[in-house]
């Protein structure tokens, strides 16, 4: 599985492909020719696209067959987070405590969420702005998707699915520091330049995307993006470059959403990682205002 959870482009849901579904996909996508698929996606994405900040959040209809991909994958990604996963976010996973026999409600995990950190889930249709998504954050909300990737290819997404959202962010979004550092994203992109928003989309891709952090038993995943794939996170240590870790660099790193990494940086231990990460956002936010303010864009989930 490839995920990514921002620098999202603007939504893909235009109908405009060949059988005018409400979602688009790419002819490359697995699921492009699957007919019960596609509507699948589609009702997915009209719960999304009708739901309204303050109403209760929308329920998905999961088939058998959905449940079935997520209990063949959470069983492999239980057994390697045990051994690559962060500690700090191991136990993150014991407080949201996700179902491993089915794909649980958005509701059911945002009342944990909640009770964590405050942090609530908005749900979308599918891939939204690096603006939209980063000013969400700002206000506590994680936007998240509810679709299940295809089943001919359950170890890889083109975009993020429910999966990546519920296993990879939610379970990170318990954690005190995560949480206030994710705010700390949001506010910073609410007074950024389109340079300053790509320099921050760039730290959050290599950081609580696909960062990795030392720990007394080696290198382990810290991003949500590591922590939904089970192919990216088994990789670690043949696949990608490791990188050291400077934040200055990591603003000046592109990346490709369209690939597995190659290359991954490695931070400090966690509580230090989070903490280099507080302190360079707060100067991105100076160096923001001292450009002058500018308007923020409005938007809709």
């Amino acid at each position: 599985m490839h995920s990514k959870a921002v620098m999202r482009v603007d939504p893909i849901v235009t109908g405009t492909d060949f059988m005018t579904h409400l979602v688009e996909l790419p002819p490359t996508h697995p699921g492009f020719a699957d007919p019960a698929y596609r509507e699948r996606r589609d009702a997915i994405a009209t719960l999304a696209r009708r739901w309204r900040p303050g109403q209760p959040l929308p329920r998905a209809p999961y088939s058998a067959d959905e449940h079935a991909v997520w209990r063949g994958l959470w069983a492999e990604l239980s057994a390697a987070h045990a051994e690559l996963a962060c500690p700090e976010l191991l136990a993150c996973e014991r407080t949201i405590a996700l179902p491993s026999h089915r794909i649980p409600q958005l509701a059911e995990v945002e009342a944990r969420l909640i009770a964590a950190t405050g942090f609530r889930l908005a749900p979308v249709a599918g891939l939204v702005s690096a603006r939209a998504f980063f000013t969400r954050l700002a206000a506590g909300h994680f936007m998240s998707t509810q679709y299940v990737r295809h089943a001919s290819r359950p170890r890889y997404t083109p975009e993020p699915d429910v999966i990546h959202e519920l296993v990879g962010h939610a379970a990170s979004l318990a954690h005190p520091g995560v949480a206030a550092v994710s705010r700390r994203f949001g506010q910073v992109a609410c007074v950024a330049d389109e340079p300053g928003l790509i320099r921050l989309a760039r730290v959050y891709w290599f950081t609580l995307e696909f960062g990795l952090c030392e720990t007394p038993d080696g290198v382990r995943a810290v991003g949500a993006g590591l922590l939904s794939s089970v192919g990216e996170l088994r990789g670690i240590e043949s696949g990608p470059q490791l990188c050291s870790w400077d934040l200055e660099t990591i603003a000046s790193t592109a990346f490709d959403t369209q690939r597995f990494q190659d290359r991954l940086f490695v931070g400090p231990r966690f509580p230090a990682m989070l903490r280099a990460l507080s302190d360079w956002l707060d100067a991105e936010e100076s160096r923001a205002r001292q450009l002058g303010p500018r308007t923020v864009l409005s938007h809709s989930a």
